[in-house]
């Protein structure tokens, strides 16, 4: 990526160089005013202490999970059969695994090394090269959480590191997260084909940005509750499978668990697609997570998940596809019917090709952000107050 664009880029995102930002401005009034109440009851109820007899689901125990297998999908195959099989999956799962790809296994395993060494700092030290500037850093601040496991690192695209240590090198962490990008970019594209809404890349990929979140998970609390952690919207995920290891995740159909072949990379659909595509398509929401058993095995998990996502100052809507009248087609394409006389004198116009209704108002990307992140709302679907 030329260094023009990173910058215009970096521009919409908090850089993790500055110091920690003020927080952005509080959502914009919402019309739902029950919506805002039981946001504001849930606020609540996850500030009563733990001791109370009150308990959240899936608190107290792991969530039930079903098992799943991910659709293979392979990138080489002709693009009337790609497309069929994308659609396919994200209608019915909202998740993939991806075949064919151009990433390299040397290359994920060299990242998932330097990765390792980012936990291996002091925590004096996690905290000066990666201070905390929402939602990029150093994630430690839930430790005593009982739904939270291990630490995380959210880095942009550039990898960024704040330090004099000149021992790191993320050199081919940054180099998996370009290459990962790139493909996240070229799953968008053809998703909008397969799907049928208005492809959101065009010449200016600036409106986009990418986000490499880094978690580490012990066996020691394994024994813990699943949880993605920090939530945070984006478009498509995407997970390399570098050896056999099953990950759990919250899908729109509820928990489940996959084990994707070692060597594809796991995709999974976020909100942002699933409201482009005005309601099409499945999501998963969070990042997928090691399962326990794979954690028990391993005494340290690192998982790297890249998520292509939004600048904050980004306006988030259904893309709908245009209609031939709109996109310069002729009348006929419209096939609108005339009718000079039903009995009542009037004309009667109707067109058969009707525009498609949006499913979802538009919303600040920055204010639905927040929310998310800060909220947890892991049992509840931060897309229904936005729903029509």
């Amino acid at each position: 990526m030329a260094s023009s664009t990173q910058d215009h880029r970096l521009h919409h995102l908090p850089t993790p160089c500055g110091t920690t930002t003020a927080p952005p401005p509080t959502p914009s009034t919402q019309p739902n005013n029950l919506s805002e109440a039981s946001d504001s009851l849930s606020r609540l109820l996850h500030r009563i202490p733990p001791t109370l007899s009150l308990s959240f689901p899936g608190r107290s125990q792991s969530p039930p999970t079903t098992t799943a297998s991910p659709p293979l999908i392979s990138l080489s195959d002709p693009k009337s059969i790609l497309h069929s099989n994308l659609l396919s999956a994200a209608k019915q799962q909202g998740f993939f695994q991806l075949t064919e790809h151009s990433i390299s296994s040397h290359l994920a395993q060299s990242a998932e090394f330097e990765s390792l060494s980012i936990f291996n700092l002091s925590h004096d030290d996690k905290q000066l090269c990666f201070p905390k500037n929402w939602p990029l850093g150093f994630d430690n601040d839930d430790e005593d959480d009982d739904n939270v496991v291990g630490q995380s690192f959210c880095l942009d695209e550039l990898c960024s590191v704040e330090s004099n240590l000149t021992e790191m090198e993320l050199t081919s962490l940054r180099k998996l997260t370009c290459q990962m990008e790139k493909l996240g970019l070229q799953v968008i594209e053809e998703l909008s084909c397969a799907v049928g809404f208005e492809n959101p890349i065009g010449e200016d990929q600036t409106r986009f940005c990418s986000l490499m979140w880094i978690s580490e998970s012990d066996g020691s609390s394994s024994n813990r509750p699943l949880s993605s952690g920090r939530l945070y919207p984006f478009a498509v995920g995407l997970t390399y499978q570098i050896r056999c290891r099953k990950y759990t995740m919250l899908a729109d159909s509820g928990w489940v668990s996959v084990s994707p072949q070692v060597d594809s990379v796991m995709v999974t659909l976020g909100d942002i697609a699933q409201v482009w595509s005005n309601g099409k398509v499945k999501k998963v929401r969070g990042r997928p997570v090691p399962s326990s058993a794979d954690v028990v095995e391993v005494s340290n998990c690192v998982s790297m998940t890249l998520l292509v996502t939004l600048p904050h100052d980004s306006t988030v809507s259904p893309l709908l596809p245009k209609s031939p009248s709109v996109a310069g087609g002729d009348t006929d394409e419209t096939q609108v019917l005339n009718k000079e006389d039903d009995g009542l004198g009037e004309n009667n116009s109707k067109t058969i090709a009707q525009e498609e209704r949006p499913m979802f108002n538009s919303f600040s990307f920055e204010d639905y952000a927040w929310r998310v992140y800060h909220e947890r709302l892991l049992f509840k679907d931060p897309l229904v107050r936005y729903r029509v």
